[in-house]
């Protein structure tokens, strides 16, 4: 007998077929990552030939100047797309979940578009808007906006409101509203209730958002190509470059820190979120 909430369990040649599926779909996965992580150490510069185990390629990359500036512009168009991102896809989440206003469902359907519409649509989109500002501002005021930092920092802060505002609003949603609705019976004020209630519940969503967006910034390549500009590289579009050229081990030992980076950042966010679950 079983019953509605039971699950039969695959006996037999079903669960050798389905174990075995699984492991193909993580090799399918995970074994080009890898065989990326074991060429990044091969002492050949021919990536298909293994001549020998050697750290001189993670030595070159820390010593060319390219590689660091393209780190030095990721670093920066991370740290400010992540702390504007975070604070305006909190707004947004918080407005959402405890306001109502006019035009909240347009506002609320509006919001998820960056999350959907392609990347390559929304790196046209975003140059468009960056030339046509450029040219009313020359027209205003005679300044010219260029293609830079500044232009990659505000296009990643347009996709990445999207994704903080999600995982806050994942956070609000399983808050109990009664504590801030006993703040104020306790004569608390909206920011003391804000301050001292909402912002350390919902604090795991917002970290968790803000590693989200730091890492989406980090490895962003079709975005940023559009919208960047002389000197403005940054290390995933210099790595893009690097592959139309050649793949080398310096390519391979370049993805792997890149790799390394991204996985620390996302099984931060992860662990945050449990924390979320368990609080």
């Amino acid at each position: 007998m079983t019953g509605p909430g039971s699950t039969v369990e695959p006996r037999g040649a079903a669960r050798r077929l389905l174990a075995a599926n699984a492991w193909l779909v993580y090799a399918f996965f995970y074994a080009p990552i890898l065989v990326l992580i074991a060429l990044s150490f091969n002492e050949n510069r021919l990536v298909g030939v293994w001549r020998g185990f050697t750290f001189d390629w993670y030595g070159q990359m820390l010593s060319n100047g390219a590689v660091l500036r393209a780190i030095r512009n990721s670093l920066i168009v991370a740290a400010m797309s992540t702390v504007l991102a975070t604070v305006l896809g909190t707004a947004a989440a918080l407005s959402l979940e405890r306001f109502r206003f006019r035009g909240r469902q347009a506002f609320d359907a509006l919001l998820y578009l960056p999350v959907i519409v392609p990347d390559v649509t929304m790196a046209v989109m975003l140059l468009l808007f960056f030339v046509r500002a450029a040219d009313a501002m020359f027209v205003v005021s005679g300044a010219q906006v260029r293609l830079g930092l500044t232009t990659i920092t505000l296009s990643h802060v347009a996709f990445n409101i999207s994704f903080v505002a999600i995982v806050v609003r994942a956070r609000l949603a399983g808050m109990d509203p009664t504590l801030e609705e006993a703040a104020a019976d306790l004569y608390a004020s909206r920011w003391q209730a804000f301050r001292r209630v909402t912002l350390p519940q919902m604090a795991p969503g917002v970290l968790g958002g803000a590693l989200l967006a730091l890492t989406l910034s980090l490895d962003d390549v079709v975005i940023t190509s559009f919208v960047s500009g002389p000197g403005s590289t940054t290390l995933p579009v210099y790595v893009f470059g690097l592959v139309r050229r050649g793949v080398t081990p310096l390519i391979n030992a370049v993805s792997t820190a890149m790799l390394v980076a991204s996985m620390v950042l996302v099984l931060a966010s992860v662990l945050l979120q449990r924390r979320r679950e368990l609080s």
